[in-house]
């Protein structure tokens, strides 16, 4: 094993892969091999070298992460919402890593009657996470799923409420979704395939049975879909959603029959994307059909459910993409998205006075939240900007009066909103089109290029990027930085032509919509290539490599989590989760066109020896989404070919997956990590 402060060299080990009539060599395939010794050796040895290169920024670490806890209130809660006659509320306690789940029956005021305390529950695991909760009609049982490993592979059990037994019912190697029929004593589930983690199967599960005995509902045999299990909110209907990128399928079963046939909604047809929400005797279904790009408002009738009876509610329109609705007994409310951002509309029923909720910021995000009551004329939404911490707020819908229930404290005694500024900068790109970047700073900041920035972006899947409030950041702008987001295309932050333009054959316009946002804020000197740093998280990391391959020389840093960097092998290898899922994002590899173009991007295919940035790059041994190998290869292949003398490094959490460690605090060391790299370059240290 080398010393800890000489880079580690993984060996090579040549593997020829070839596809039509492209060979590729892959130096480091050997690293796909998790029960290999020698991987995790090499990928300690690596953890090594990372501690050893930063023991010097140890303390301040500390002092990151103990000054981002100081911000949160430990012992916080959530706002209670009533559910068929019980408010549930979501609490931490001082000290402690994990939330308590609790409720009260009819009032506030009644006794607190704890359901789990996820503290207890994690005791001695390294890793543990709650998946799904649900209680049952009667109010007597809780289903509840929960994963110690951080694969997503869950386990289901039930408790007793009345006796706080858990009972013997135990459902094992599934995903964690779970839903009650009506009858208290029928669950349904989705399960997953043993290799790909696909979910592909519905069970019926009845109380009291083994899990060998549940009945198969069932199974989705398309590769590129996956399955789910939902009740509608109005508690009448189970439904079972099939879904692919570009194809949705529903099947429909009252709630009260849980034995009954499940009865497709409308089949399946490529490229006709639908929604479903019940509300009286009609479906409101939310769609694309007839080449509704942003989506249109369609409604139908129980018992004609099929897309020839559909008649349109709300048109479809060029410049505002409808997202999603809730249906409440008295109104309507619509979730829009026009120019970039949030807008909630309010329809009464009867078609009188509609009217949308009044945002003045440039820089929010709002959305309804916790609605599940349905005789409410209440609207519950939360709202935020980079500014503004996260609120949540009751609307009067009648009245149109609000009362903000609760605001995100920031502790410390230092924040002050109006110490900041917020605004958004449009980058005119390559190819002409404006692309919207959110930005917050100190106030009395100068545009002098002498600024550090830290640039973020995700940009796929049509996940748009909002300008959300963190207490976190604030670590990073006491200290002088400027922090944006880049909604590049890929997302869907201007409506879905924004996501159609940064997918398959245009998915380079992510790349260069990212790197003529850092050529716009350089130019305006906010930042120059001396202070800029880019960091982006899975498919963002996959940016992040593809970023340092095309404008190494803009960035002094970059940070790439969970980095989706192998793209063509991944994407070959139809025995990894989520890949066959992928094709209508990226494209089958398996043909030509779609390979050809992957391959002219893909981060781990491009290494060039040319010099790179400083790089911290991070990954989960037990990820399920990016295995961990994509971002070691990739740093194997970086350390034999960059030519600079920056730094480079892997850091590998060997308890956790995808989503980084369990607990509310040990994901702010994860990030104390980040940030001390940041301000460890730029050399400040206050």
């Amino acid at each position: 094993m080398p010393e800890n402060n000489i880079a580690p060299v993984a060996k090579i080990i040549p593997k020829k892969l070839k596809k039509f009539n492209e060979v590729r060599i892959d130096n480091y395939f050997w690293l796909n091999d998790r029960e290999n010794p020698e991987v995790i050796d090499y990928l300690n040895q690596e953890n090594a070298y990372y501690q050893e290169k930063t023991a010097h920024t140890k303390d301040f670490q500390a002092t990151l992460f103990e000054e981002m806890k100081s911000r949160i209130k430990e012992d916080d809660q959530s706002v209670p919402y009533l559910y068929n006659g019980y408010y549930y509320v979501t609490r931490f306690e001082k000290g402690q890593d994990y939330p308590i789940y609790s409720r009260k029956k009819g009032s506030l005021s009644a006794n607190e009657e704890i359901l789990f305390n996820c503290n207890e529950m994690a005791k001695d695991k390294p890793y543990f996470q709650l998946g799904a909760l649900s209680i049952s009609p009667d109010n007597k049982l809780a289903l509840f799923s929960y994963d110690i490993v951080g694969r997503r592979i869950y386990t289901i059990q039930i408790k007793n409420l009345e006796t706080n037994e858990i009972l013997e019912d135990k459902i094992e190697n599934v995903t964690g979704s779970a839903v009650w029929a009506n009858d208290n004593k029928t669950i349904f589930y989705s399960d997953q395939d043993d290799v790909t983690l696909r979910s592909d199967k519905i069970f019926k599960h009845k109380l009291g049975s083994k899990q060998t005995e549940d009945v198969l509902v069932y199974f989705e045999k398309d590769e590129t879909f996956n399955v789910e299990i939902a009740k509608s909110k109005s508690r009448k209907y189970l439904a079972i959603e099939s879904g692919s990128t570009l194809t949705t399928e529903y099947q429909i079963l009252d709630a009260d029959t849980p034995d009954g046939e499940f009865k497709i909604f409308q089949k399946r047809v490529r490229g006709l994307e639908y929604s479903i929400n019940h509300y009286g005797d009609s479906f409101y279904i939310l769609t694309n059909k007839d080449k509704a790009e942003n989506f249109k408002l369609m409604k139908t009738a129980v018992n004609k459910t099929s897309k020839a009876n559909w008649k349109e509610v709300i048109a479809h329109r060029e410049d505002v993409l409808l997202e999603d609705i809730e249906i409440f007994k008295n109104f309507l409310v619509l979730e829009e998205r026009e120019n970039g951002l949030n807008k909630i509309r309010i329809m009464p029923w009867n078609g009188e006075g509609e009217y949308y909720l009044p945002f003045e910021s440039e820089t929010y995000t709002a959305y309804a939240s916790g609605n599940v009551d349905f005789d409410t004329d209440v609207l519950r939404y939360g709202y935020q900007s980079m500014t503004t911490p996260k609120s949540v707020i009751d609307f009067n819908m009648i009245t149109k009066t609000k009362e903000i229930l609760k605001e995100q404290e920031v502790l410390g005694g230092k924040f002050n909103k109006e110490n900041y500024i917020e605004e958004r900068v449009w980058a005119t790109v390559g190819d002409g089109v404006k692309v919207p970047i959110s930005m917050v700073y100190k106030k009395g900041l100068e545009r002098d290029g002498n600024n550090p920035l830290l640039q973020y972006a995700y940009g796929s899947y049509g996940h748009s990027m909002d300008a959300t409030f963190s207490s976190t950041v604030l670590t990073l702008l006491d200290r002088g930085f400027i922090f944006a987001i880049a909604h590049i295309r890929g997302g869907e932050d201007l409506g879905r032509q924004w996501y159609e333009n940064g997918k398959l054959l245009n998915k380079k316009n992510t790349f260069t919509d990212f790197i003529d946002c850092s050529k716009f804020l350089i130019a305006e000197k906010y930042t120059s290539p001396q202070h800029l740093y880019a960091e982006g998280g899975s498919a963002g990391g996959l940016l992040m490599g593809v970023v340092v391959n095309m404008a190494p020389e803009l960035y002094n840093g970059v940070i790439a989590q969970v980095a989706f960097v192998d793209v063509i092998t991944t994407m070959l290898d139809d025995s990894i989760p989520l890949t066959t899922g992928e094709y209508d994002e990226w494209g089958n590899p398996n043909v030509r066109k779609y390979f050809d173009y992957m391959l002219s991007y893909s981060p781990y295919d491009n290494v060039l020896p040319q010099t790179y940035p400083n790089m911290y790059v991070s990954t989960g041994l037990h990820d399920s989404q990016v295995q961990y190998w994509e971002p070691a290869k990739w740093v194997a292949k970086l350390r034999a070919l960059k030519t600079d003398d920056n730094l480079l490094f892997l850091d590998t959490n060997m308890d956790a997956g995808h989503g980084g460690a369990s607990g509310r605090f040990e994901a702010l060391k994860e990030l104390a990590k980040e940030y001390s790299f940041l301000l460890d370059l730029e050399k400040i240290e206050k």
